[in-house]
């Protein structure tokens, strides 16, 4: 089975063949692009349309390598000797396995996603490159190596915070999501809202792409972002003459929050008021 995309996911050619690459060569899928461009939700319809399971490691700041192998719980274990408790003789009760071991362990292929790799320290990918590559590690409690028994589809996410090491890129396939043009970005929105007027999409994008390419803005807004902002236009019933004829730069957005998320970018369109930008 190839990916080509779901119902609720709309993938470009380029992705669907990076997917594809990196399943047939047995390589982890690193894919970076900007916040709310669906990296995340990749793994997921990747994993519906594969009709596999998943396993999620969401990365966190304080987040270490060995915490997606697993965890021994040597607090229980000392605690249990003090209550008499007999499954002390049994350490394997204080092994807590991480999503690696639980992927490793199915006995069908899964899908592995590794989300937000680059909030981690700078050294956590090269923790992780003996486990990813040679799909094993050694568990010192259990004293016993734990080899995968199917090579797990790894997709792995990063929002470019900071670079990542080149022995680990080396290991990876790696593609950039582009932001949608408008001809992908159409289709994404009938995924969503498929009884949608369309020209109530035609202004709503015709606005949306405008914001986006105003310069200097801090944080332009995402695909995610245009959806909530579908939503609440539909509900809130706005008349798309009014929106066919707003003008950004005068007038404040309808449900402005959903588009813009910060201050900095409130007052830049409140700058650019003598400028008479029509959207």
């Amino acid at each position: 089975m190839k990916f080509t995309g779901t119902d609720n996911y709309v993938a470009s050619p380029d992705l669907q063949i990076a997917v594809n690459a990196a399943v047939t060569l047995q390589k982890p899928l690193l894919i970076k692009g900007e916040p709310g461009t669906g990296k995340t939700l990749l793994a997921f319809e990747v994993a519906k349309s594969l009709n596999k399971k998943i396993y999620t490691w969401h990365v966190k700041s304080t987040s270490k390598a060995q915490q997606g192998l697993y965890e021994y719980d040597a607090v229980a274990r000392l605690r249990d000797s003090q209550l008499g408790d007999e499954k002390v003789k049994d350490i394997s009760h204080y092994i807590n396995k991480g999503p690696v071991w639980q992927a490793f362990e199915s006995d069908e292929q899964v899908v592995l996603l590794i989300d937000e790799i680059d909030k981690a320290d700078i050294e956590f990918p090269n923790d992780l490159l003996l486990e990813l590559d040679k799909m094993e590690f050694y568990c010192y409690e259990l004293q016993r190596t734990i080899t995968a028994k199917h090579r797990p589809i790894i997709i792995i996410t990063s929002n470019n915070e900071r670079d990542l090491p080149d022995a680990f890129l080396r290991r990876c396939f790696f593609h950039f999501i582009s932001f949608p043009d408008r001809d992908i970005m159409k289709e994404i929105v009938n995924v969503h809202f498929p009884h949608i007027e369309e020209k109530l999409i035609a202004e709503a994008m015709r606005v949306f792409y405008s914001i986006r390419d105003i310069n200097n803005m801090k944080k332009k807004p995402s695909t995610s972002e245009l959806i909530d902002w579908l939503r609440l236009l539909q509900i809130g019933g706005l008349n798309i003459s009014d929106l066919k004829n707003l003008n950004v730069s005068k007038s404040k957005l309808p449900y402005e929050g959903a588009l813009i998320k910060n201050e900095q970018d409130v007052e830049l369109l409140k700058r650019m008021g003598n400028k008479s930008i029509q959207y």
